[in-house]
């Protein structure tokens, strides 16, 4: 796993293909170090990711949308059609980055 601290998010790239072993290891830091940011997910080098797999994130996305911040996977194996409406998922780290920009504009507008 890889972290990379930006202005108004980290990045936090997995390197394995094991994203169960990967969600263990996330949510520790989720609950230290990775608190109250906004967090983009990459695993666009999982090319085989389905619906199943990216509903082992749900939990960490409904937490951060409590908490105010912002949680974005990036990952282009699935059509839009196929995701889930309560999780971002897009297919590039730039629409990642913008996703939360437009977040923390709308928040900052009390929406």
């Amino acid at each position: 796993m890889k972290v990379n601290a930006h202005d108004n998010f980290v990045v936090v790239k997995e390197k394995s293909n094991d994203l169960e072993n990967f969600i263990f290891l996330l949510k520790p830091l989720l609950s230290s170090q990775l608190k109250d940011k906004n967090l983009i997910i990459d695993i666009l080098e999982h090319q085989s990711v389905s619906l199943k797999d990216l509903l082992l994130f749900q939990n960490i996305s409904d937490t951060h949308k409590e908490s105010n911040t912002s949680f974005v996977i990036v990952n282009d194996s699935l059509s839009a059609n196929e995701l889930p409406e309560e999780m971002m998922v897009v297919p590039t780290l730039q629409e990642a980055e913008d996703m939360i920009e437009m977040e923390e504009i709308e928040r900052e507008l009390g929406f």
